[in-house]
């Protein structure tokens, strides 16, 4: 039985590598306006903002200077009440090396990790395994990116083979693909809620799509968080275009209230994190 009084952490995912202002003319680009959707989303009830960021040219960027620079303007905007998560994706420019580079760089509180990017041979699991170590030292809460079930199977042995310092870590399943007109059904869930695959203690979801709200509503009813936001999808559920990222977060918000779910704040998802990652 799912236990409704456990609170489902939102998480905004304003911007994306990808998108520019053509895509959608409020998509957030500099810190200033991160910063301002970071409040706006905080007010719509998200609790966790996924940032990605630019170079001077739109162009997708992993800079340690320019997350301390968005990092500092959302703390301007929330204070501690809004957790920030850089992303280290690579989106086909970056490598391994430079993506852990700029994580130990930046020192975030909350990072998300492809495994595909930053293992894709056996040969960069024992850099994996030594970064986690890391992040488990600096006390950086982890958030692995998992794609299919086969990613699943992988991190659960890199977890028994104790290359990864926790019990359980935050896992981000994506329902779907970046890919031209991908649309993301509730459906595509279930084969990561198999009973055959692994399971994590604090997993996420994020869609692509305007089925985004149908597809993480179903995650948090079975105990999951979720993530949404103009990085995936410009939809409302009813097909209308999103104004903002708020837009997408407070559809979500009253959706999951009204179905007897209460919503995570900041200090509630870092108990959740620190209640996973003190173990060992």
């Amino acid at each position: 039985m799912i236990d409704i009084q456990q609170p489902t952490a939102i998480c905004v995912a304003p911007n994306g590598g990808r998108l520019t202002k053509a895509d959608h003319p409020g998509l957030p680009l500099g810190s200033a306006e991160i910063a301002r959707a970071a409040r706006e989303c905080l007010d719509a009830g998200a609790c966790l903002i996924h940032v990605h960021i630019r170079d001077r040219h739109g162009r997708h960027l992993l800079d340690a200077s320019g997350y301390r620079e968005v990092i500092e303007a959302i703390g301007r905007e929330v204070s501690d009440e809004m957790i920030v998560q850089i992303t280290s994706e690579s989106l086909g420019i970056y490598t391994p090396q430079e993506q852990i580079a700029v994580v130990k760089e930046t020192r975030p509180e909350a990072v998300s990790l492809a495994l595909r990017e930053l293992v894709p041979t056996e040969a960069h699991e024992t850099e994996f395994a030594s970064f986690l170590w890391w992040l488990r030292a600096e006390a950086i809460a982890p958030q692995i990116i998992l794609y299919d079930t086969d990613e699943t199977l992988r991190l659960e042995d890199y977890c028994r083979r104790g290359l990864v310092p926790w019990d359980q870590v935050p896992v981000l399943y994506v329902l779907g693909r970046y890919t031209e007109g991908q649309r993301s059904t509730p459906a595509d869930l279930l084969p990561f809620l198999n009973r055959s695959k692994p399971s994590f203690a604090h997993w996420s979801v994020c869609a692509f799509g305007a089925r985004e709200a149908a597809c993480v509503t179903a995650a948090a009813l079975f105990g999951g968080h979720v993530r949404v936001g103009f990085e995936n999808n410009r939809h409302l559920p009813s097909g209308e275009w999103a104004t903002s990222n708020a837009d997408l977060v407070a559809a979500v918000s009253k959706s999951l209230t009204g179905l007897g779910l209460q919503r995570a704040n900041a200090a509630e998802l870092r108990h959740a994190w620190t209640a996973c990652l003190t173990s060992a």
